[in-house]
């Protein structure tokens, strides 16, 4: 299973961040349906090699997209996560374990935006899109799917025993920041609670959030609504959140 959300630009292209996310992808689950065995970060590091070959991408002047893979068999849980789509899951007896990337937050954490949304303002955002690319796949800055292959061996990764997990969330950021900023829900095992009842209404608790904040004022961000997605993984149905 795979999630990657693709990073907006301030200039439409047909090769956009989403345009990115499609391709590599497809290229993940062929390789994974090919190779079930195989380690998450070669996968990675190698479908992102085809993707910027076969397309001629160029290090640096390339859409990019984050990564999150949750493989599983019989026995094990693998969890790979480069850059911030997090994978976080609920153990039988009711802890939270998480595999995050938060690098690129505390990347542009410096930068300076706008009062509003950078979406209403197209100068801004081309100047912070400008600025954060600097910090993008460098040794002290973060690691994004793009045209760098060697930036899949910054993924964060783990594996946990299949006989351990109730429930796993993969997601994107515009999921997850209802629980790291929003405080919407207040925390995970709510946000789990929610999401296994119903994904949609954990996506709808956190939107809400965001139109009740539309200037962007309590949380300053990139854009009023982030794409969300979300994937619910259940290992135990008997499991009572």
């Amino acid at each position: 299973m795979a999630v990657l959300d693709g990073a907006s630009q301030p200039d439409p292209s047909p090769r956009n961040g989403g345009w990115l996310a499609d391709q590599l992808g497809r290229e993940l689950m062929r390789r994974l349906d090919s190779a079930p065995d195989a380690e998450l970060t070669g996968v990675l590091e190698n479908a992102i090699r085809r993707v910027a070959d076969e397309d001629q991408l160029q290090p640096g002047d390339s859409p990019s997209t984050t990564v999150a893979l949750v493989r599983w068999d019989a026995e094990v849980v693998d969890v790979l996560v480069l850059c911030d789509s997090p994978v976080v899951a609920l153990t039988r007896d009711g802890s939270i374990r998480q595999v995050r990337d938060d690098r690129l937050a505390d990347a542009t954490r410096g930068l300076e935006r706008p009062a509003g949304p950078l979406t209403d303002d197209l100068d801004a955002w081309r100047r912070f899109v400008a600025e954060q690319a600097q910090s993008r796949n460098q040794p002290g800055g973060y690691w994004v799917a793009e045209a760098v292959p060697e930036a899949a061996r910054e993924a964060k990764t783990a594996r946990w025993p299949v006989d351990d997990l109730a429930v796993v969330l993969a997601m994107t950021d515009g999921v997850s920041i209802g629980v790291d900023r929003y405080g919407v829900p207040p925390d995970w095992p709510t946000a789990i609670k929610l999401a296994t009842e119903s994904p949609t209404h954990l996506i709808d608790t956190i939107h809400t959030a965001e139109a009740n904040d539309a200037n962007c004022h309590r949380w300053p961000r990139s854009k009023r609504h982030d794409d969300k997605a979300l994937a619910v993984l259940w290992f135990d149905q008997s499991f009572t959140c």
